[in-house]
């Protein structure tokens, strides 16, 4: 029998996040938002009045996770409101066929989050958020966007108090999560028309946070014991483009690196299409900036590409892979790749093993397409058979899977840069350089760990590789 809610005059609330790192982030300013309204913040949902999902919408396998999610948390007893991707997304269609759920709230509906919930526990009746193309709410010049009255997820809640310095700016943001690494929203939005991808149009057009903004809550996450920075956003190599200054992202990068109690900066969600060659010798070469490449190819096809709307080739991955190891031997590059899109055929899938074979990748993400609402790809002609589709991503994962092995050990007898996560009766885990949190793999150390806490950085010699898991022995008296 699930506990009562709690009867104390500080409503509780749970906050349940899926899906990917921008959510992350969003749940920690709606977080904040409601700890500022007099909601106290629990992770448990039977203790709970309101669960609130941050729901994610991107594919079907998502959607279904989120609908789940909703559906246990309603088995709490507590009151349920669904905000994030799936909620903006679907909105009044979600809520008609979702009666379990108290709320279905959108972006809309964040900046008076807690006097909504409010109403809420109450019981009181909130109309559902009507879905709309968020593109449609921006100007189509970007440089007119940061002016605009949009409500948009993790900008503009700054404020400033009696100085203009970043630092003492005020940061809404409300750590949901312990540990020494932290998310870090830079924009939102994507102004790319990728086929398959239905993120713009309730993500919206892409608009940059000021630096001033970001500088601020990463002086905070500094203060936090947050010691690695993981720069997300839809399309990071788009950030300063509606700010006037090509440059910005460098800019950026190199002050978040020198942030007090910042070891380590991690920039995700690189467009290949934009990487700039000084953006590359910037990831690539600055002390403190890990020399890591999340690049987005999807394919390497040129012909599949330019059906899905993208740019590229093998080769011109291949090239643009060679300039980054040529400045940096040891630099981490992962990626995901679709597989089974519309018109896919057996040559493609051919020239995009050719291309794995030799990219020499630390890890990949593989997808079986599968056809998205209000997408481009949906309408296309020359769908591949599911069954096809499924043979296709079984035989790029187990390639995959090897080829990944393979790289892990080249890196035997190098030495890496590990950010201890864990300590614990198991030993001690953390992640070189290449390895971004939860999708990349972890090293292991071992040797003189006794001294190790969480947020260490140690060099270590690699002995060992498990798959993409590393093992690495620490080398003396290099504790950072």
């Amino acid at each position: 029998m699930p506990e009562a809610p709690s009867t104390s005059s500080r409503r509780r609330v749970a906050v349940v996040t899926l899906g990917c790192a921008r959510n992350d982030t969003d749940s920690e300013e709606l977080a904040a938002r409601l700890a500022d309204g007099g909601w106290e913040l629990t992770d448990d949902g039977e203790g709970a009045d309101v669960v609130m999902v941050n729901t994610c919408g991107f594919i079907e396998q998502a959607k279904q996770d989120s609908i789940d999610t909703l559906l246990q948390a309603a088995d709490t007893g507590a009151k349920v409101v669904a905000t994030g991707c799936l909620a903006e997304r679907y909105g009044n269609e979600l809520a008609d066929s979702l009666p379990e759920a108290s709320a279905v709230l959108g972006f809309d509906h964040y900046p008076d989050i807690a006097a909504r919930l409010d109403a809420i526990a109450a019981g009181e009746t909130i109309a559902s958020h009507t879905p709309r193309d968020r593109r449609t709410l921006l100007p189509i010049s970007p440089v007119r966007r940061p002016a605009a009255a949009a409500v948009i997820p993790g900008h503009r809640h700054a404020e400033a108090d009696d100085t203009p310095v970043p630092q003492h700016l005020k940061v809404l943001r409300h750590r949901l999560s312990t540990g020494p690494v932290a998310n870090l929203k830079i924009a939102s939005g994507c102004d790319r028309r990728c086929g398959f991808c239905a993120i713009p149009s309730f993500r919206g057009a892409f608009v940059s946070r000021t630096p001033a903004e970001i500088l601020a809550e990463a002086a905070w996450l500094g203060t936090q014991d947050v010691r690695e920075l993981v720069l997300v956003s839809e399309n990071t190599t788009s950030y300063g483009k509606d700010l006037g200054d090509a440059a910005a992202l460098e800019e950026l990068l190199r002050a978040l690196a020198a942030t007090d109690g910042i070891v380590r900066v991690r920039a995700s969600y690189l467009q290949p299409a934009e990487l700039r060659p000084d953006l590359v010798k910037t990831i690539a070469a600055t002390p403190g900036v890990a020399p890591y490449f999340d690049l987005s190819f999807q394919h390497s096809s040129r012909d599949l590409l330019r059906r899905m709307r993208r740019f590229g080739s093998t080769e011109g991955f291949w090239e643009l892979l060679d300039t980054i190891r040529g400045l940096a031997p040891s630099a981490g590059v992962r990626t995901n790749v679709i597989v089974g899109f519309p018109g896919e055929t057996d040559d493609d899938v051919a020239e995009l093993e050719r291309f794995l074979s030799a990219a020499r990748l630390d890890a990949v993400g593989v997808f079986a397409y599968s056809d998205e609402d209000g997408t481009e790809a949906a309408t296309l002609d020359g769908h591949v058979d599911p069954d096809v589709v499924s043979q296709r991503y079984d035989h790029i994962s187990v390639l995959v899977e090897e080829l990944t092995s393979q790289r892990a050990a080249e890196r035997v007898g190098q030495t890496v840069s590990v950010l201890v996560d864990a300590v614990d009766a198991d030993g001690v885990d953390g992640r070189a350089a290449h390895q971004a949190p939860e999708v990349d793999g972890t090293t292991a150390l071992i040797g003189d760990v006794d001294a190790l806490r969480p947020g260490d950085l140690v060099e270590a010699v690699v002995v060992d590789s498990i798959g993409v898991d590393l093992v690495a022995e620490c080398v003396p008296t290099t504790k950072a």
